[in-house]
């Protein structure tokens, strides 16, 4: 906003420098900067190019170049956005109309996707989705109670995800779909769809909820703006894919036999192979940011068991109960652990010393005890904030810890992977150590 001292003390908060607008305007420009809306009045008009701005709500009257303009910033094709969204509150079609008027046909395509062609494109999708669907009707859905519409949904999930790359197959058509509906409305064959690209989208976050990723893309966030903010696909429903699934206690402990027999029982295969890679996939991610050995270990066997599913040796059933087996493991190493008398950060210097048998067998599991409590104590008193930056530290420690590890005899052609190992360790901890210093 731009003013003078003269104007009211309740705007002078508002009232930015030209410094601090053009400040503004960069971290617009920045798609990956936390400010994700503007207002503006007469701003930003000439010369203002963002090509990741996407949609743009419209409440003053505007006409000839000026409105031309405005609609210009939000027609920059950019990665995944193939045109913008403009919300129209005062109906200004009629001058929008007028304002190309005053234009060559050239211009006229450069500032604005024609619809036609939006929705043929809408239409081609619209297909491709149907296909993956092949014999399945998922129309039925339309048809049947709240209860049937979610075992609906849960049968659909599993069918998509029995196919091959089935999830990643309908995850592009469906997003390329919604994209070309979004600029599609309020286009008639546009609505005539709507309520089926609505079921595809709710498929679609159902398979989501077990999909291992960390969090929603830029897709899915422009996805969901663009629907609702044409309020063209309206959905009420909220899917529990443990409720749906039969899963009663997936957050209680994942581990305990009742939950594996749940999982193991449950008629939808795919699903279940898909619900239980993510549970396994969401605790080696956690014990990751402690332990370094058995992280990597339970990593590397839940890979292997996926890759053979995925180059179809063995079926869903099959590898659902070597997933199952996996969890087994993964809980008796926790229970192992606790048995060793040993805190947490010592345990997990404890299974790094011990990825070499040959120093299991010579020196006893006493003796990698008291190096584990050792090594803790040690890289304690010399871990910096900026040790893993610093040279001369990380020369220093891996003095200290070759020192120790040559005091207990530990086989020395295995000291320096060792020494490797242990650092790479306490390079997982040395953030919560440092906050304690």
């Amino acid at each position: 906003m731009t003013g003078s001292a003269a104007d009211s003390p309740l705007w002078q908060q508002h009232i930015r420098t030209k410094e601090r607008r053009e400040k503004l305007a960069d971290r617009m420009r920045d798609p990956n900067d936390e400010m994700k809306l503007a207002i503006v009045r007469d701003m930003w008009l000439t010369g203002f190019d963002v090509p990741c701005l996407h949609t743009m709500y419209l409440d003053k009257p505007m006409k000839g170049h000026g409105l031309m303009q405005a609609i210009a910033r939000v027609n920059r094709v950019y990665k995944d956005k193939s045109g913008g969204l403009i919300v129209d509150y005062l109906g200004i079609a009629l001058q929008l109309k007028e304002a190309l008027a005053y234009y060559s046909e050239s211009d006229r395509l450069e500032t604005a996707i024609p619809q036609d062609e939006a929705v043929a494109v809408m239409l081609e999708k619209y297909e491709v989705v149907k296909a993956l669907f092949g014999k399945f009707d998922y129309r039925r859905y339309f048809t049947s109670s709240a209860a049937e519409q979610t075992q609906i949904i849960t049968i659909a999930i599993d069918y998509l995800l029995g196919l091959e790359d089935g999830k990643k197959r309908y995850f592009q058509a469906v997003a390329e779909l919604s994209k070309a509906f979004s600029l599609s409305v309020p286009h008639e064959e546009a609505l005539k769809i709507r309520d089926e690209v609505g079921l595809f989208q709710v498929i679609r976050a159902g398979i989501a909820k077990i999909e291992p990723v960390s969090g929603p893309t830029d897709t899915d966030y422009g996805m969901a703006i663009k629907q609702i903010v044409s309020k063209a696909v309206v959905s009420d429903k909220v899917i529990d894919i443990y409720s749906a699934t039969g899963i009663k206690t997936p957050t209680i402990d994942i581990f305990s036999d009742q939950s594996m027999e749940e999982v193991k029982d449950m008629p939808q295969k795919n699903v279940a192979l898909e619900l239980l890679r993510k549970l396994l996939n969401d605790e080696i991610k956690s014990m990751m940011r402690r332990n370094l050995v058995k992280s990597r270990s339970f990593a590397d066997m839940l890979e292997k068991t996926i890759l053979k599913y995925q180059n179809r040796t063995i079926e869903a059933a099959q590898v659902i109960l070597e997933l199952l087996e996996l969890a087994k493991k993964m809980k008796m190493e926790k229970e192992e652990g606790k048995k060793l008398g040993l805190s947490e950060d010592e345990i997990a210097f404890y299974d790094a010393l011990c990825v070499n048998e040959s120093a299991i067998a010579e020196l006893g599991d006493k003796t990698l005890k008291q190096m584990a409590r050792e090594l803790v104590e040690m890289l304690r008193k010399n871990t910096t904030i900026d040790w893993t930056i610093k040279e001369n530290v990380q020369a220093r420690l891996r003095v200290y810890v070759k020192k120790l590890l040559r005091k207990y005899h530990y086989p020395p052609d295995k000291q320096e992977s060792a020494t490797q190992t242990v650092l790479e360790q306490a390079n997982l901890l040395c953030k919560d150590w440092s906050g304690g210093n």
